[in-house]
């Protein structure tokens, strides 16, 4: 049986519309703590996983690795200690590990900033020699994965540019829930836009265009599987509880673990159990035990498949880390190290595979996402009243680079959630900016 990782790397746009000041820093963060650790580890392991790279957030690490960007939380770490706000010196203690406190302004910026190191990278250092290896860190990110790239010893595939929902963007009503915004939302020129502009911007990146798409929220129907197929590419990748969905069908591993094709796309379905436990269970895990759960969960899958199956793993690459033992480096290393050792199966590349094994079967398609239906994106006040504002300022402006903006998936995630301020006033700043540009006012309804 052969097996493929596809690790899900993204953040949505933090940039004020118009500056480069950025009101949350959590590209900042993941850069040191994630990214480059991510591919390291690939790399030290020889392991072959896909990396998804979304646009909008390889837009903000060049950003970062310019010099233009600037958030809040990296001002405190550079201001004076003694100058230190009381806001900033709030920003900084919420990087400290849980419970721990620190009076001293000067160890407060330090502890702070070496929290945003993976354990690779030497953090035993001064503030001065800290900022500078995370400025070094931020210029190698995207070079260190176009080079290993090149090199064969990773996958890389996208999404659309601003990560926005495909299905819904083509036609709201499609969610499906019980209550549902009162204004129509359907612009399926905008998601074609959005995919052909993530295209273009990675291929300008990393020198040649991408063979496979992530469709955001693993959100794919029949219509959004057409514009990806049209756009170049070859695969995409969501998780299974669509395939049983599309053929009215309980889940079936001979289904299961092969791609199907659908409108000149082949689509690989993700193993949900196995990615979700390594998204939130084995944190709480030993590592050598979770690995050993794991492998012993992948040989069961393994008896009863065929030989030229293909078990498919897709999550989050960034945010599961965060509850593992240092940042999940020793689960990885291994994770890869047992991955290799277990003969019958076989990691691969999804391009590699498919020129192996083309699909066999058509599928049609029903619209959905990685958790099945819609709900989390659309049908409670708060969400629908989302897709109100959005849907008016759409009308008023068209097609704008702010609109687009606006499109993406993760303001809808967490309209309605608690501490989400920051992520309100940034969607409404784009809608507004829109507005603006067109000479329209924007009525926050």
């Amino acid at each position: 049986m052969y097996l493929s990782i596809l690790w899900h790397l993204h953040q949505p746009i933090y940039r004020s519309p118009g500056t480069n000041k950025y009101l949350l820093p959590w590209v900042n963060y993941h850069i040191t703590k994630n990214y480059y650790q991510m591919a390291l580890i690939a790399e030290e392991a020889e392991f072959p996983c896909t990396f998804n790279l979304v646009p909008c957030l390889v837009e903000q690490i060049e950003a970062y690795s310019q010099g233009k960007a600037r958030d809040v939380f990296q001002d405190a770490l550079e201001q004076n200690p003694q100058k230190l706000s009381l806001s900033q010196v709030m920003r900084l203690a919420k990087f400290l590990p849980k419970g721990a406190r620190e009076d001293n302004p000067s160890k407060l910026q330090l502890h702070a900033l070496q929290s945003i190191f993976s354990p690779l990278l030497e953090s035993k250092k001064d503030k001065d020699a800290l900022l500078e290896l995370q400025k070094n860190v931020q210029k190698q990110v995207i070079p260190y994965y176009k080079k290993l790239w090149s090199e064969g010893r990773i996958e890389l595939t996208t999404s659309a540019y601003y990560h926005p929902l495909l299905p819904l963007v083509f036609d709201v009503r499609v969610g499906g829930e019980e209550k549902m915004p009162s204004r129509p939302f359907a612009h399926p020129e905008d998601g074609n836009a959005q995919i052909e502009k993530g295209r273009e911007y990675f291929k300008r990146v990393f020198g040649n265009a991408p063979r496979g798409f992530w469709p955001s929220e693993g959100g794919i129907s029949q219509e959004v599987a057409r514009a990806i197929s049209t756009k170049g590419y070859d695969f995409a990748v969501t998780d299974e509880n669509l395939l049983w969905k599309s053929l009215h069908k309980t889940p079936d591993p001979n289904l299961l673990y092969r791609p199907h094709s659908c409108q000149g796309l082949a689509v690989f379905f993700r193993d949900r159990e196995l990615s979700d436990l390594l998204s939130f269970e084995y944190w709480k895990w030993n590592e050598k035990e979770a690995v050993v759960h794991f492998m012993n969960q992948l040989e069961k899958r393994r008896e009863s498949a065929s030989q030229d199956a293909i078990c498919v793993l897709a999550l989050d690459g960034e945010n599961p880390w965060a509850g593992y033992k240092l940042n999940g480096v020793p689960f990885l290393r291994e994770f890869y190290i047992q991955l290799k050792k277990r003969e019958p199966i076989q990691p691969i590349f999804l391009q590699d595979y498919l020129a192996l094994h083309k699909p066999k079967t058509e599928i049609q398609l029903v619209a959905g996402t990685w958790m099945g239906n819609f709900s989390k994106w659309l049908g409670s006040p708060a969400k629908n009243a989302g897709w109100d504002k959005l849907s008016l300022a759409r009308e008023l402006c068209g097609p704008r680079e702010q609109i687009f903006v606006a499109e993406g998936s993760d303001w809808f995630w967490w309209f309605g959630e608690e501490n989400t301020a920051d992520f309100e006033f940034l969607f409404k700043s784009y809608l507004r900016k829109a507005c603006a540009l067109e000479g329209k006012k924007f009525i926050d309804e």
